[in-house]
């Protein structure tokens, strides 16, 4: 069994399907943005729902499945397309057993969910939650219940969660058993342990601070679920790759991360980065872009605590193609910092919205190995041809684009 990493293109959002290296080929869906364009077939956008249900697995009931679905922060670029495509509710009253395969929701066997993002995003002025994290943020309140009522007993498949940081007020005391705290590691997931294939590290959202000017700043910057993932390569492999993903947390955010952990950097380190917040450049400064005319100052305790790359590390932008122009996110002055980053590491920076090619993108599949991640090398293959010829793509930062960890 060979673990991957796939990342999908769904423009300025974030999807991203994890399959481990286990035997049961156990999969976590973080994000989705399943965009209503992508169901029509008379649209060109990319299908990717049908590119998910792909790379999952199916019940012995002929049901789709995720094992674990996180949603890093509940704006709608990361929890679009839910109610359309996925089951909300107890399995036994699951309705779409007799549809064709390809319409039947899929199942989510376990959920993560923080409720400390949902509280920090109603502190933003003029944010108002999308039908489809309401219906995320019902699910997981009834799945928290079953457990309550269960006393954390024998709960079964569709109505397992995990709870990401402690809420306020003592509102999480009680669920020991599913509440992860900050820099607690999860390894078990849907009730089964993966250490080996799977581990990850719970470095965000940072729990609540007294002051309520932090807690002010600590929303505008989009307060998101921060894991950093070690994925086994293999059974004899676990220190495979190390995935930090952070959704939209901006640099108020990882200014933090860098003070909390810049005496001990390894929870910082990874082998992919997804760039946060799409690209944009307010993941790395307090100022504006466009407002400076390009010469906007990068923090650097954020910058610092987005450095942490391992030899030949890869950083990906999940966002629309990157234009030399004002637009933030995706923003050009981000993609060179990055860039510079990976470079720096002997790796590579990549845009979903640019792979292989502008107009024809297609998911971007990584495979995990001893060494961190790589394209297959089809892929490679292509995306290589794909830049020698499209003349409105932007020069990769260095000829060696896959280069391993020593």
């Amino acid at each position: 069994m060979t673990a991957s990493i796939t990342l999908f293109p769904v423009g300025c959002g974030d999807m991203t399907l994890l399959t481990l290296a286990d035997q049961a080929k156990t999969t976590v869906l973080v994000d989705i943005n399943i965009r209503a364009a992508g169901d029509d077939p008379a649209k060109e956008e990319r299908d990717v729902a049908s590119d998910l249900r792909e790379r999952i697995g199916i019940d012995t009931k002929n049901r789709p499945y995720v094992d674990a679905f996180l949603m890093t922060h509940p704006d709608e670029d990361h929890i679009r397309g839910l109610q359309n495509h996925f089951w909300l509710g107890a399995l036994a009253d699951y309705p779409d057993d007799k549809k064709p395969k390809a319409e039947k929701r899929i199942v989510i066997r376990e959920l993560w969910s923080s409720p400390i993002v949902y509280r920090r995003a109603d502190r933003v002025k003029g944010f108002v939650l999308c039908e489809d994290a309401k219906a995320f943020c019902a699910e997981a309140r009834r799945r928290v219940k079953v457990n309550r009522d269960k006393k954390f007993a024998g709960v079964a498949d569709g109505d397992r969660i995990l709870v990401l940081c402690e809420d306020q007020d003592g509102k999480t005391d009680d669920l020991g058993p599913i509440l992860v705290k900050i820099d607690q590691e999860i390894s078990v997931i849907n009730g089964i342990n993966k250490k080996g294939y799977f581990t990850a590290t719970l470095i965000g959202p940072l729990p609540k601070d007294k002051s309520e000017a932090e807690e002010e700043t600590l929303a505008k910057n989009h307060s998101s679920v921060i894991l950093n993932m070690m994925i086994g390569a293999d059974a004899k492999t676990p220190d495979g790759a190390k995935f930090l993903c952070g959704g939209d947390a901006e640099v108020a955010i990882w200014e933090r991360q860098w003070k909390r952990h810049k005496t001990a950097t390894e929870v910082l380190e990874y082998d992919l980065l997804l760039a946060p917040h799409h690209c944009s450049w307010h993941s790395l400064s307090y100022e504006s872009w466009s407002d400076t005319k390009g010469k906007a100052k990068v923090c650097e305790d954020a910058r610092k605590a987005l450095s942490v790359a391992r030899k030949g590390a890869t950083i990906v932008a999940s966002s629309a193609p990157i234009r030399d122009d004002d637009k933030d996110p995706p923003c050009i002055g981000a993609k060179n910092e990055y860039a510079a980053i990976a470079k720096a590491a002997g790796g590579s920076f990549m845009c979903t919205g640019e792979h292989p090619t502008e107009k024809n993108p297609e998911p971007l599949e990584l495979t995990v190995s001893g060494q961190g991640v790589s394209l297959p090398a089809k892929q490679e293959a292509g995306r290589k041809s794909a830049a020698i010829i499209t003349s409105t793509s932007t020069p990769m930062p260095h000829g060696s684009s896959w280069c391993k960890r020593l």
